[in-house]
C-alpha cells in the first residue's frame, strides 16, 4: 500500500508520528510536507495530497491541519477526492466502508497521537463495501462532474 501524507504547521507533529508509525509497518509513505512548524497555508497541502491520490501516485492520502476541517475542505475541491475528517474509529471505518473515502483528514491540535494512530490503522485496513453504497458514491461523482441529478428521491424507503 502506498500512502501520501501532507500537513500544515498545525498538523506537522502528528504527521511525523503517523509517518513513523506507517514506515515501521512497512507501508510506503510519500511525505509532501510541511517539514517544520513554521506557518504555511493548509490548502496547498490539501491540494497536494488530493492531487497525488487522483494521479495514482498513492492508494490513499492522509492530510492534517490544526482541526482537520480546513484541509478536508481543500482536499475535497479536487475532483475525485472524498476526504473524510475522522475524530474516532467508527467514522474512519464507515468513511471507507460506506463512502469509499480516499483521503483521511485529522486535526493535529485536537486528536491525540494514540487515537490518531488507531484511526489511521482502521482507515487503511477497511475496504469499500460497494453494493448500495456504490450507487451513493456514484451520485456524489455525478454532482461533482456537473451532471444533472434529479432532485426527486431515488429511494423513498427509509433506512
Amino acid at each position: 500500500m502506498r500512502i501520501v501524507l501532507g500537513s500544515d504547521h498545525g498538523g506537522y507533529e502528528l504527521k511525523e508520528a503517523i509517518r513513523t508509525h506507517l514506515e515501521e509497518q512497512g507501508v510506503e509513505v510519500q511525505d509532501l510536507g510541511t517539514h517544520s512548524t513554521n506557518s504555511v497555508d493548509y490548502p496547498e497541502y490539501g491540494f497536494a495530497v488530493g492531487n497525488a491520490v487522483v494521479r495514482g501516485e498513492a492508494d490513499l492520502g492522509i492530510a492534517i491541519c490544526g482541526t482537520g476541517q480546513g484541509i478536508a475542505m481543500a482536499a475535497n475541491k479536487i475532483r475525485g477526492i472524498r476526504a473524510a475528517l475522522c475524530t474516532e474509529t467508527f467514522s474512519a471505518r464507515m468513511a471507507r466502508e460506506h463512502n469509499n473515502a480516499n483521503v483521511l483528514t485529522l486535526g493535529g491540535r485536537v486528536t491525540g497521537v494514540g487515537l490518531a494512530l488507531d484511526i489511521v490503522d482502521i482507515f487503511l485496513k477497511t475496504e469499500f463495501a460497494g453494493g448500495r453504497h456504490a450507487r451513493r458514491v456514484n451520485l456524489i461523482s455525478e454532482i461533482e462532474c456537473g451532471e444533472k441529478v434529479s432532485t426527486e428521491r431515488r429511494n423513498t424507503s427509509r433506512g
